[in-house]
């Protein structure tokens, strides 16, 4: 049997072998490696450099055997995957590969990734007990087997050891000092066609930042096709008042005592999807992102351990934020509202303002308090963004949105920023005591289920203390009307399917499910695992993300999640089930429950999946904005009608701070527009809803269907 020699590392570009092109580039010793990468980090698994969607590199001790080999990659096996052609490839191979083409690299046969499966346990093993060297050789000439070289650069190996104390030399050097800012900060203004690099950020990302931070800039401050232009109406009267919208784009770094700790965050868009960017679409209170509460809903991702995903997949975007590590750098962009070029409301703000004093109690040293804090261009200081549900400054309801912070705990803060006002948080024992201005008029106002408004905080019946008034869980959803349907978006196929089974009484159906009408998104009833203990396990047609529409004729799509278990579990009892369930298929991608990492995870469908769910199972929503004569809407769109790709859903993508939109806190990055006015949305295109929007002066209501994003 021949033998191939993979002595040294390879990094491959997926251009598949059976193909009869290839290219191969050496590795080098890491710490020649280094200068090249400008300080780029190592992988912390294989002890080598590569970007995060490529296979791990080894330096192999002894020659493989070529029955181990990946002819795509050409390297040993890594999460070997079985075609049904009997061929075996690295499973990011020959995902990469699939995106590009529909056979097999070897024989050309026709194949789809849903098709393959794990190699067999023996085979995994067999790869796993290869023999690697150390690739940090200068320091560590130790040979071990490819599954125990993670172990040991964490543990155990000098050379590593040392390579991180001299990238921490490097980032922290002792002329920066002890107060090292939490985030690195660069603001583009929205007429500057050039976009100021920060010079910490790593070169390769300059790009990125420059083309990312334009495009932003566009959005908001040009009327491109597909995107609703939220500065003023386009009036003579206007023009010299009008606001610029600003962004800024920032570094951050989340820090895990557990690798494997999800982030708390919900993520929508891709570059297979009209939004096109991935966006932050909702923090979780308690998450690792809301306790370190830089990122807020509404912030585009751009980059991810130095790995560009401004113009990747959805499923690529939730893989590489969902990979464990202790530490994960992130470049964002978020919106800082618009920068007012007049002084005119100065004038006027600086009379009856009320100063406020407000003290939080924290149970413990570690909790956040829930309040998002931002700074104006056009003013010094402070102010409170957002205050995230149910977090206790939202609980205690005297902090409002637009309140500017004086001082906590007695530092003053009114020329400071809000990473030093993190710190003072971060270090308080239990007590915060917050000064804050407030303007009359500026306190959040919350939409009602009829549009009108009512205060948040009020005087109580016992002590004129304010409370905070809770929104009505009934958003007054309603399934979407014959009018408001569409056809499924291009790239998605939905299968109905019944399934007979006959079964024993005492037999388990051997599923778990998710959903239900009482879920915030109101979403139908989905199936969430299968159980190998089941009837349907042994049947296998219904499977994980199938949405459940009945069981022996009790329909299930308008049930809530206790409904439904209860219908489920009394119909089990019968000798003979017929289940009727609608499968999702996404045909222009790959099946994004498909190894996409889980660990620590409870499954929940992808929002990408949620695309492709039929109108009549819909549940729709009106959300009522309203605005004064020199406000904006505060929004922008992507999609509708294109010759070249058809019919697209509308979709929110960005929420400018400070306007109708932001504050209303209902609508959120990623919600389909259905309807403008009761006026049905499908079909227009962006020059016909454009002007529809602009059109409405001081309100208009939008029909909205929101699906929850993926949980990162």
């Amino acid at each position: 049997m021949q033998r191939s020699s993979v002595n040294s590392c390879y990094r491959t570009h997926f251009l598949p072998a059976a193909l009869g092109v290839h290219f191969l580039a050496t590795m080098a010793d890491p710490t020649a490696e280094e200068q090249a990468h400008h300080g780029a980090e190592l992988c912390c698994e294989c002890g080598q450099f590569h970007l995060l969607p490529d296979n791990h590199l080894y330096n192999f001790q002894n020659e493989v055997d070529d029955e181990l080999i990946c002819h795509i990659c050409l390297q040993p096996l890594l999460q070997p995957m079985d075609t049904p052609c009997g061929h075996t490839y690295c499973f990011k191979c020959l995902e990469n590969f699939m995106q590009e083409y529909n056979f097999c690299p070897m024989d050309r046969k026709k194949l789809s990734l849903q098709q393959c499966h794990k190699s067999s346990l023996l085979v995994r093993n067999l790869l796993d007990k290869l023999v690697v060297v150390c690739p940090f050789k200068a320091e560590c000439q130790q040979t071990m087997q490819r599954c125990e070289l993670e172990a040991h650069l964490k543990n155990r190996c000098p050379g590593f050891k040392k390579y991180k104390c001299e990238l921490q030399r490097k980032r922290n050097p002792v002329s920066k000092g002890k107060e090292e800012p939490l985030s690195k900060v660069e603001t583009s203004t929205p007429r500057d066609p050039e976009v100021p690099r920060d010079p910490e950020v790593p070169s390769g990302g300059s790009t990125l930042l420059a083309e990312s931070s334009a495009a932003a800039v566009v959005s908001l401050g040009t009327a491109e096709p597909g995107l609703v232009n939220p500065a003023f109406e386009e009036t003579e009267e206007d023009a010299p008042q009008r606001a610029s919208p600003v962004a800024e784009t920032s570094t951050i770094e989340i820090h895990r005592e557990d690798p494997e700790e999800e982030l708390g965050m919900r993520i929508v868009g891709g570059k297979d999807t009209p939004l096109g960017n991935i966006v932050v679409q909702e923090v979780l209170r308690d998450s690792i992102i809301a306790a370190d509460g830089r990122i807020a809903p509404g912030d585009h991702i751009l980059e991810v351990n130095g790995v560009n995903i401004s113009s990747v997949t959805h499923c690529q975007a939730v893989s590489f934020l969902r990979h464990p590590g202790p530490v994960l750098h992130l470049i964002v962009l978020q919106e800082k509202g618009f920068s007012n070029k007049t002084t005119q409301q100065d004038s006027t703000s600086a009379t009856n303002q009320e100063v406020i004093h407000v003290t939080l109690v924290k149970r413990d040293r570690s909790e956040p308090l829930g309040i998002k804090l931002i700074r104006k261009t056009d003013e010094a200081g402070i102010f409170i963004l957002d205050l995230l549900e149910g977090g206790l400054a939202a609980k205690n309801g005297k902090l409002s949105r637009n309140d500017r912070v004086l001082s906590i705990n007695g530092q003053d803060l009114r020329q400071g920023t809000p990473e030093t006002a993190a710190q003072i948080i971060q270090t308080s024992e239990s007590r915060v005591n917050f000064v804050v201005l407030r303007q009359p008029g500026m306190q959040l106002l919350d939409q009602g289920e009829d549009g009108s408004t009512s205060n948040n905080s009020s005087s109580s019946s016992g002590g004129g203390s304010p409370v905070h008034h809770r929104r009505r869980l009934d958003q007054s959803h309603y399934r979407r009307k014959s009018n408001y349907q569409k056809e499924l978006p291009p790239g998605y196929v939905s299968h109905e399917k019944t399934v007979a089974i006959k079964k024993e009484p005492k037999e388990s159906l051997g599923i778990t499910i998710g959903g239900g009408r009482d879920n915030k998104n109101k979403l139908p009833i989905y199936v969430t695992s299968v159980q190998p203990i089941g009837c349907l396990f042994r049947d296998g047609r219904i499977k994980r993300g199938d949405v459940l529409l009945s069981i022996n004729g009790i329909d299930l799509t308008h049930l809530n999640y206790y409904e439904a278990v209860s219908a489920l579990k009394s119909n089990a009892a019968s000798h003979s089930v017929i289940l009727k369930a609608l499968e999702i298929l996404l045909t222009d991608t790959t099946d994004p429950s498909l190894d996409i990492k889980e660990r620590g995870f409870s499954w929940s469908p992808l929002w990408i999946t949620w695309l492709g769910l039929p109108s009549y199972l819909h549940c729709c929503q009106d959300i009522v904005l309203s605005k004064g004569n020199q406000e904006s809407w505060g929004f922008s769109i992507v999609g509708g009608f294109e010759e070249s790709k058809g019919n697209q859903p509308f979709f929110i993508k960005t929420i400018v701070p400070g306007t109708p939109a932001c504050r209303n806190a209902r609508l959120k990055c990623g919600d389909e527009i259905v309807a403008v006015n009761g006026v049905p949305a499908v079909g227009m295109s962006n020059s016909e809803l454009i002007p529809m929007l602009k059109e409405q002066k001081n309100k208009v209501t939008l029909t909205v269907v929101s699906w929850p994003g993926s949980l990162v």
